[in-house]
């Protein structure tokens, strides 16, 4: 199926860029924020806003991972069963300011998954939501906080972040006339063959 090019390497670099100084001014500063990377193109997006802080803040930002495939509600419908990833929370979440990242928000199912799998580690002041594209479609009334790009797309289309940690290479594209039973399997698939 033919892919169209709507963020590329640079474009990653400023939305990823323009997010870490939104984090730092809307929380007065960075401490004791915790960027948390939702498995699998989550985490190096997590990392790379940890570094822009670190750049221009000097202050080391504390980075974890977070799988959320038992937390899925779709897990019975799958046809193939999620690989899990290690999850790793680097400190005590109780009180702490908590930003949670992921590629891409849709349904927002995922997002829900998160918050529960997250609340399992404690009671965070807040969490906050981090996405490089909001492609729309919510069918749970859920909102990022700061976005790389709002991307409005139609059900039958299917929105790819790859990134140079897991595939190699820096870009978001669009493909067209993929089913969504379809897309959510492929989905699947990639999220195996990335681990």
């Amino acid at each position: 199926m033919p892919e169209k090019v709507i963020l590329n390497r640079e474009d990653i670099r400023r939305a990823i860029t323009r997010i870490a100084h939104e984090i730092v001014e809307r929380n007065h500063g960075c401490d004791g924020i915790v960027l948390i990377g939702v498995h699998t193109r989550g985490v190096p997006i997590a990392k790379r806003i940890a570094a822009n802080i670190c750049l221009f803040e000097q202050a080391e930002v504390l980075v974890g991972d977070l799988d959320i495939s038992l937390h899925r509600d779709d897990l019975p419908s799958l046809e193939v069963q999620p690989v899990l990833h290690p999850t790793n929370i680097p400190t005590d979440i109780q009180g702490k300011r908590i930003i949670l990242v992921d590629d891409v928000l849709y349904t927002g199912r995922s997002i829900r998954a998160a918050m529960d799998a997250l609340i399992e580690f404690g009671r965070p002041q807040y969490i906050q939501l981090v996405v490089l594209v909001d492609r729309g479609h919510r069918e749970i009334p859920i909102r990022a906080d700061y976005v790389g790009k709002n991307m409005p797309t139609s059900r039958d289309e299917q929105v790819k972040v790859r990134l140079e940690e897991v595939d190699g290479t820096d870009e978001v594209v669009i493909v067209k006339g993929m089913s969504e039973r379809k897309s959510s399997r492929d989905s699947d698939n990639m999220l195996q063959r990335s681990s």
